[in-house]
């Protein structure tokens, strides 16, 4: 972006920006069906660089006009040269369009040590200011993206292809460590998952989840979830919800999670969640009455504090009632309950009782997800392409909110690494990484960004998988691309293996 010598309104370009560029393929065959391509897509015309942006209330990286304005005369007022720049809504298919706010910016400089030396000056002038890497915006093309696609073709591969949490729900694992115990041809890393302790377990799954046929962990909301059906011989994507029911003889309760901590949601989307029912990425919505289920593959301590706990055994009767704590017997289950729901277990679970739960999980044409041992799935959101066409639902899956755009703007709306998964019209799989983060090596893609180049590989449905330090992608065990955080690759919940 060009530095400019005074207060201007930018227009930024509209972010219906030009198709994928063309990248310089090298593509190598693992396996007959499992193709394996690298590439980077450059566009020779990007010039970013490094500026400083003022962040508005909260951090936020746009605000409204009113604020933008007097943002910059203040700046100019403290000696600096401010310009203010539009934002644009991205083209997705459930939010407004136009404006979506207002971003103030200071300079354009070569390096990012001389942003920050103009960022620390702009701070002590009293403003919130962070150096930043205009590769990363939307407005603009990247002038580097480097991709790994996997393509798989079940008409030709005779292995499997399957969502894994490894050994236990409640752990966590590189997606290469796990590739390289398996044997694997190709990995990549899954969906969302709990990464700190205030929050749930770690590793635990934050959205739906199936493995070998057995639901590990619910649904948020009604989110896009990846459907390996046969061993991945039969993969589509749909938005699914999930319920869950115990009963007792007559006496019925709804089951609202699967290996959680009851009480805390992340990434929210369950019934009397707070503060929203709603799914809201990166948030923990909590539950008064909360009824929770913990299946054999949670194999550490279960939760302990307020309520109370039932033990059932292979048969669904009841051996032991109590305080809540301990582990998940071997082949049996688990229930705990808070307020109302732990009313209910005192009340059912006598020892001796059958408790049985019901499992039903549907697209959203209301037709009900059956499993059988080799079916596994693996969630995140948002939906990117849908029959064929790009079909961003940002807003319905959680990932930004219109009212709040502060809300998910760097998550959704600016260049991250991420992790994609589509079907194309021959039925292949299609698994892809974009490295990000790496100013001038490869910047990553925003959504609606993703969701073309998902649609130029042929993609006739996608969705878009766990992404920033989590990317990643594994190749007969070797870790292929380069994850951003700065410690490597990341420890993550559920992956999906493609295995011989």
């Amino acid at each position: 972006m060009v530095a400019v010598v005074a207060t201007v309104a930018v227009s930024a370009p509209a972010q219906a920006a030009p198709p994928v560029p063309d990248a310089t393929w090298t593509t190598r065959t693992v396996a007959p069906g499992v193709q394996i391509r690298t590439g980077v897509l450059r566009e020779t015309d990007a010039k970013p660089s490094w500026t400083v942006t003022v962040r508005a209330a909260g951090s936020a990286p746009v605000g409204g006009r009113s604020w933008a304005d007097s943002t910059a005369g203040r700046l100019r007022a403290a000696g600096f040269v401010p310009r203010v720049e539009r934002v644009d809504w991205p083209g997705y298919s459930d939010t407004p369009h136009g404006t979506l706010g207002w971003r103030v910016r200071v300079g354009s400089y070569g390096g990012q040590d001389e942003a920050r030396s103009v960022s620390a000056k702009v701070a002590e002038s009293g403003f919130d200011p962070v150096a930043d890497w205009t590769g990363y915006d939307a407005q603009q093309p990247a002038d580097r993206q480097s991709v790994h696609l996997a393509v798989i073709d079940p008409g030709a591969f005779t292995g499997t292809v399957e969502a894994t949490h490894g050994s236990s729900v409640a752990d966590r694992e590189r997606t290469s460590s796990l590739a390289a115990r398996l044997r694997s041809l190709v990995a990549v890393n899954g969906g969302f998952f709990v990464t700190s302790g205030a929050d749930g377990v770690p590793g635990t799954t934050a959205g739906l989840s199936v493995h070998h046929g057995a639901l590990d962990s619910m649904a948020v909301g009604s989110r896009a979830a990846l459907v390996l059906a046969d061993g991945g011989r039969r993969a589509r994507i749909a938005d699914l919800t999930s319920t869950v029911t115990a009963r007792a003889g007559s006496s019925r309760y709804a089951v609202e999670g699967v290996n959680r901590v009851p009480g805390a949601v992340r990434n929210c989307g369950r019934p009397g969640g707070v503060p929203t029912e709603r799914p809201r990425q990166d948030v923990t919505c909590t539950r008064a009455d909360d009824l929770v289920a913990f299946t054999p593959r949670f194999r550490t301590d279960l939760p302990t504090g307020p309520g109370a706990q039932v033990v059932l055994d292979a048969d669904g009767r009841v051996v032991a009632a109590g305080a809540r704590g301990g582990t998940v017997p071997d082949g049996g289950s688990v229930l705990q309950g808070t307020g109302a729901a732990a009313d209910w277990l005192t009340a059912e679970g006598r020892p001796g009782t059958r408790i049985a739960l019901t499992e039903t999980v549907r697209d959203t044409s209301g037709h009900q997800v059956r499993w059988d041992g080799d079916d596994s799935v693996v969630s995140a959101a948002p939906t990117l392409v849908e029959g064929g066409r790009i079909a961003v639902d940002a807003a319905t899956e959680g990932t930004l909110d219109p009212r709040d755009p502060a809300f998910g703007y760097a998550w959704s709306n600016a260049r991250q690494p991420r992790t994609m998964a589509g079907i194309d019209g021959r039925g292949r799989l299609l698994l892809a990484t974009v490295d990000g983060r790496q100013p001038g090596v490869s910047a990553g893609f925003t959504l609606l960004e993703a969701a073309r180049f998902m649609r130029s590989l042929g993609a006739r449905e996608a969705l878009n998988l766990d992404g920033g330090g989590s990317s990643a992608m594994a190749v007969d065990g070797a870790l292929v691309n380069v994850p951003s955080d700065a410690a490597g690759e990341r420890a993550v919940g559920d992956t999906v293996q493609v295995l011989p």
